[in-house]
């Protein structure tokens, strides 16, 4: 099948008929909902890319399963140039959607599924590995949207999976079947999941013996029987329902749902994991670190639009000359792409897998997301300091369009002379989107907490590290015993 365009994307994801409880009752009909539409055009962007020429050079690429052409967001990486290059592909939709665009945990996952699949048939004599290539073939042939599922509950953070009151805290297999498994649990902070084809179900931490029932790797159609979906609110989110535009800030969006998985039956063909607990810690620390790769890419990305917003309200606003304001969008650059440098090192310095697919550098991976923990904060602070008060101020549009309101707006929020009142007010929208209001979940809450917390990447740090070989060569330059 050819690569879908943005259109096909939408059209495929509508015939899906996916359901979900938003806001107090079932909805339909998502791809026409204010509170998804917009998200839905963030992931029909990547796909009109792979179109067009100017980059379809960066998003297209030959599958080394199918041997067809395929969009990136589907690639098993052969090299550390295709590392590279999935940052290269992220930071541009980051830039171009000023949101997450939602297709990088999917990404992630398949790659992190691949080795370890692998690895995993190695040692036990499954055949994971052939099951999930068969699958993933699939994907890429059909150029399907995934979403990635690790987060589980997880309950009371001082007990284990088993130990837990209820055990679907943890998702689990349930029951078995002939020809397949029965899941049962939940998976919460789905970004995109609403957009999305296909689900790969993945254990949220390392199992030990005894939680085989927990260590659980398998796909799930996202309509599928049995899976339910709650909307997650976010700041100012019924702002993407306005009839006026000028107030949502940013045409582009994400979304996030808590996906239950009530008895879910699961063909075996689509098991990729099932109670090996020795592999389900390689599984979780191999996507991790894939995914804060893809944070040096994508929240990069966000943070040149934020950047690109911040100087021009400062040009709107008549202080672009001065020397402060200079200083400050210098700052923004530089913490932005020291973000951006990170991400390529960990992906230049990416090595192949057993199985033949790249891995990054997880030292430097780590290193990357634990900086974007940090800096797009900062840059938020920068950005809400350079555009002012305004932001949390500002009329509405509806005011604006008022015959008695209106005119008191243009009036009264004029500013530089070369700029509309209202392009103004539009920027301003957008930084307030990215700083405060629902654009700040996919920028900050994600950068926070999304491919794990801070103390998540110091405790890769730390084993990644070396550290007693830096000790061992101090000793040695020193003569020390």
């Amino acid at each position: 099948m050819a690569l879908k365009t943005g259109k096909q994307y939408l059209e495929s994801v509508a015939d899906l008929k996916l359901e979900a409880h938003m806001l107090g009752r079932k909805s339909g009909d998502l791809g026409e909902h204010g509170l998804v539409q917009p998200s839905q055009k963030a992931v029909a962007f990547t796909f009109d890319a792979a179109h067009d020429p100017a980059t379809r050079d960066l998003f297209c690429v030959e599958s080394s399963l199918c041997k067809a052409e395929i969009n990136r967001f589907t690639h098993l990486h052969q090299s550390a140039e295709d590392l590279v290059n999935k940052v290269k592909m992220q930071r541009y939709c980051g830039a171009g959607t000023a949101c997450c665009f939602q297709r990088c945990v999917g990404l992630d996952a398949a790659n992190a599924i691949y080795s370890t699949t692998f690895e995993c048939d190695q040692k036990h004599g499954t055949d994971y590995h052939q099951r999930f290539k068969d699958y993933w073939s699939w994907i890429q042939q059909n150029d399907l949207v995934v979403d990635g599922a690790m987060t589980d509950p997880k309950g009371d953070r001082g007990k284990r999976p088993k130990d837990q009151v209820d055990p679907d805290l943890f998702l689990r297999v349930k029951e078995r079947r002939p020809g397949g498994v029965v899941i049962s649990g939940a998976k919460l902070h789905q970004t995109g999941m609403l957009n999305s084809h296909e689900i790969l179900v993945m254990p949220t931490l390392t199992m030990r013996p005894g939680e085989e029932a927990w260590a659980v790797c398998c796909a799930v159609p996202t309509n599928a029987e049995g899976v339910r979906y709650i909307y997650g609110r976010q700041a100012s989110d019924t702002r993407k329902l306005e009839a006026d535009p000028l107030d949502v800030g940013n045409p582009f969006g994400g979304q996030e749902v808590m996906t239950v998985f009530e008895d879910v039956f699961v063909p075996d063909e689509r098991v990729f994991l099932d109670g090996e607990v020795d592999f389900s810690g390689t599984l979780v620390e191999r996507f991790a670190s894939y995914h804060r790769q893809s944070y040096g890419g994508c929240k990069v990305g966000v943070g040149d639009a934020l950047i690109g917003a911040t100087a021009l309200i400062a040009q709107m606003n008549g202080v672009a000359g001065a020397s402060h304001i200079k200083d400050k969008i210098v700052e923004m650059i530089h913490l932005n792409e020291t973000i951006f440098s990170c991400g390529i090192a960990c992906s230049a310095t990416g090595e192949a897998t057993a199985a033949g697919n790249y891995l990054v550098n997880l030292l430097l991976a780590n290193v990357c997301k634990l900086n974007v923990t940090r800096f797009p904060y900062e840059l938020a602070r920068l950005a809400t300091d350079v555009a002012g008060g305004l932001l949390g101020t500002m009329p509405s549009a509806a005011d604006l369009n008022d015959p008695v309101a209106g005119p008191y707006i243009k009036k009264y929020l004029a500013a530089n002379p070369d700029f509309p009142v209202v392009d103004r007010m539009k920027v301003l929208r957008l930084i307030e989107n990215l700083v405060a209001g629902a654009g700040a979940v996919g920028y900050l809450i994600e950068s926070m907490h999304g491919a794990g917390p801070p103390t998540a990447q110091r405790i890769m740090i730390g084993r990644q590290a070396d550290l007693e070989q830096k000790v061992a060569r101090v000793k040695n330059m020193l003569g020390l015993v």
